[in-house]
């Protein structure tokens, strides 16, 4: 059993998605397939059922998965003592990050991290706030960066930026025109694209809903995305409003194929995430350094 084999198949066990498991550690799923099926063959264990082009965790699968997730850790543990006794020219920092931190404010602070320690090895997984707050707990991920709030009691938050959130419209949409918006506009006057619940975005806009005596399920729901960029695109498709961070709707604000509309949001926090009872390495006491300092 090799490091490897362990983090392909951690990989595609909590995705249970071959294609999307192999994307995330650069394989092609014929490689991530391949190491799987050695382990096993090895072993004389099914550790995932196929169910035509659906994968799943059997019962083993699942037992094995825990294991595998704590010996990874532990590894990435050893590296990192390593790392701090090498002075930051070696070493690895998992890194967990929300959407919207990861497309707009995060990668320039990565490039300029590996600027200075160019021998770092930066792992970065994209999630929604909850899964990156899991991440961390859970160790997959030494830091996170997220959108606003955790309920995790294990993860300790500490604020590195601001951001902007707005409601957006294309140039055809009634919204478009400037005029002030109520609650009740909102309620009444458009249909709306989403987030997923969990994201930082969305919890941070049913957040003012509620301050304002108005609730979530109040609002026309046309679709619910995953991502920014699905959002954004689905709202110019079918003339729908939606809420997004300023900097993920910034270039299609400045191209016109997106208007703000005037229901002024208020401003939230960027922040990092830390496991409260583990020693912060050097290395990612460097990574935050940075970030403050960029804020």
């Amino acid at each position: 059993m090799t490091f490897e084999q362990l983090s392909i198949f951690v990989a595609v066990a909590e995705r249970e998605h071959l294609s999307r498991g192999a994307a995330s550690l650069l394989l092609t799923p014929s490689a991530a397939s391949s190491a799987i099926k050695a382990l096993e063959t090895y072993y004389g264990v099914a550790l995932f059922d196929r169910v035509g082009r659906r994968i799943a965790l059997t019962e083993a699968g699942r037992t094995f998965l825990a294991e595998a997730k704590a010996v990874l850790a532990r590894a990435r543990s050893a590296e990192l003592v390593l790392a701090e006794l090498g002075g930051l020219r070696r070493g690895a920092l998992a890194i967990a990050a929300s959407q919207t931190v990861a497309s707009t404010w995060l990668p320039p602070r990565l490039m300029a991290f590996h600027r200075a320690w160019p021998g770092i090895d930066l792992s970065l997984t994209i999630g929604n706030t909850r899964t990156v707050a899991e991440a961390v707990a859970e160790g997959t991920a030494e830091i996170g960066f997220v959108e606003g709030e955790t309920a995790l009691v294990a993860v300790s938050v500490t604020t590195v930026a601001h951001d902007a959130l707005v409601v957006v419209v294309p140039p055809t949409h009634a919204w478009a025109d400037g005029r002030t918006l109520t609650v009740t506009d909102l309620t009444v006057g458009s249909g709306w694209v989403m987030r997923e619940a969990g994201s930082g975005t969305r919890s941070a806009f049913e957040a003012t809903l509620q301050d304002k005596g108005v609730a979530f399920s109040a609002l026309d729901i046309v679709l619910t995305l995953p991502s920014n960029e699905a959002v954004l695109s689905a709202a110019r498709a079918g003339n729908c409003a939606t809420v997004v961070s300023r900097a993920a709707a910034l270039p299609f604000l400045e191209q016109g194929t997106l208007k703000e509309a005037a229901f002024p949001l208020p401003g939230r926090d960027f922040v990092l995430l830390r496991h409260r009872q583990k020693r912060a390495s050097q290395t990612s006491l460097a990574l935050e350094s940075l970030c403050t300092e960029t804020a």
